[in-house]
């Protein structure tokens, strides 16, 4: 076991099952409860090493409940499947520090939270945005320091959306919600980049236009760029949404924010990688009416030198998912993966995971990335297994 402070629920359980951090709510350790887990809570607010991971795991770990902040590799899923181990799962929607196919060698299953973010993290970056082009945090700052000495028509001048065109990178369940919100909030036009078409995205747009033409107002429209460089260039606003991976690592480097204009808004609540963070404290140097709104960083915790210093940076840590109802719905997805893995259950197909919230979840595993490849039982609505 790591050094480090540890908290055990259900004491007397048959399965084994070890939290790397505490999290919110009480119904996932319920859910573990039933079944018949004892459960091993990490009480340390710092990110434990692979050392102390797998220290933790002892001679016999049943199940594991990791973070994005811990690097889950080949090492990591050796020491839990030569300990007996038979579920992990992320506590985050995305993966990109699970090695899946070290875990799918081992055979053991990997589960994320997805579903649960959604409009949270659009809405964070909603306010990130509104937070960057008003200049929320530099007047703030401005008032605490007692420097307001009475209205002026230049004091903190900064960018309105209404009318003018949202970009979007990566239009997803995140990305379309985030646009959605920007389109019909605000009449903006929508310009998005993604390997694939979102015709829903669209057709919302669509809808929406000639809702407006009904009252009288100019419609509002929505096209799908060849490639990023378009949106960079012709949107007043961009919000990033892909996925990590190392076709976008560094999507947004110096010859992407040159394409950008001058009083261009930039948002990123994706991956922080998504980002060359150098590059853009460069340019954010350069060009003072550039504003960016950020919760991740290419380095977390750390951010690149200069970045905290630039008045036209807002910068929140990590934090888009931070609502109570998602923070602890990621929670209950999380305990029920690993719950339904050890009882045996089959993997939900259903595409909606919110009856998992509910007071009748269905006897399954809300979201296993690596099911197919392990031959797991899919789920059939209407069965009991």
């Amino acid at each position: 076991m790591s050094k480090k402070a540890w908290r055990t629920h259900n004491p007397s359980g048959r399965n084994r099952v070890i939290i790397t951090k505490e999290l919110p709510g009480d119904r996932w350790l319920q859910i573990l409860t039933e079944a018949d887990c004892k459960v091993e809570i990490c009480t340390s607010p710092d990110i434990l090493s692979t050392e102390e991971i797998k220290g933790a795991f002892g001679s016999r770990c049943d199940g594991a409940i990791g973070q994005l902040t811990e690097e889950w590799g080949e090492e990591l899923f050796s020491a839990l499947k030569a300990a007996g181990g038979k579920a992990y799962s992320n506590y985050a929607v995305g993966y990109n520090n699970v090695n899946v196919d070290a875990a799918t060698k081992k055979g053991i299953p990997v589960g994320n939270t997805p579903g649960v973010l959604t409009e949270t993290t659009a809405e964070m970056a909603v306010a990130l945005t509104f937070a960057a082009a008003r200049r929320v945090v530099e007047a703030d700052r401005f008032m605490r320091a007692g420097s307001f000495h009475g209205w002026l028509p230049t004091l903190f001048l900064g960018e309105l959306f209404w009318r003018k065109t949202v970009g979007i990178i990566g239009a997803g369940r995140i990305g379309a919600a985030y646009a959605r919100m920007m389109v019909e909030g605000h009449k903006m036009n929508l310009i998005y980049y993604d390997p694939y078409p979102n015709k829903a995205l669209e057709d919302y747009v669509a809808a929406y236009g000639d809702f407006l033409k009904t009252r009288g107002e100019q419609p509002v429209s929505c096209g799908r760029a060849e490639s990023a460089d378009e949106v960079f260039r012709e949107a007043d606003l961009v919000s990033l949404h892909p996925v990590l991976d190392e076709t976008t690592h560094h999507l947004i480097n110096k010859e992407r924010l040159s394409l950008m204009k001058e009083h261009a808004i930039l948002v990123n609540t994706s991956r922080g990688p998504v980002i060359d963070e150098a590059a853009l404290v460069a340019h954010c140097k350069e060009h003072p009416d550039f504003r960016v709104g950020l919760d991740v960083f290419e380095n977390e915790p750390a951010m690149k030198h200069g970045l905290k210093e630039l008045d036209n940076v807002v910068v929140v840590p990590h934090i888009a998912s931070a609502t109570i109802w998602t923070r602890e719905g990621m929670a209950t997805l999380a305990a029920s993966n690993v719950a339904a893995i050890l009882m045996g259950y089959p993997v939900w197909q259903e595409g909606d995971i919110l009856p998992f919230l509910g007071d009748e979840a269905p006897k399954a595993a809300p979201s296993i990335v690596n099911a197919r490849e392990l031959g797991i039982q899919v789920y059939r609505k209407g069965t009991r297994p």
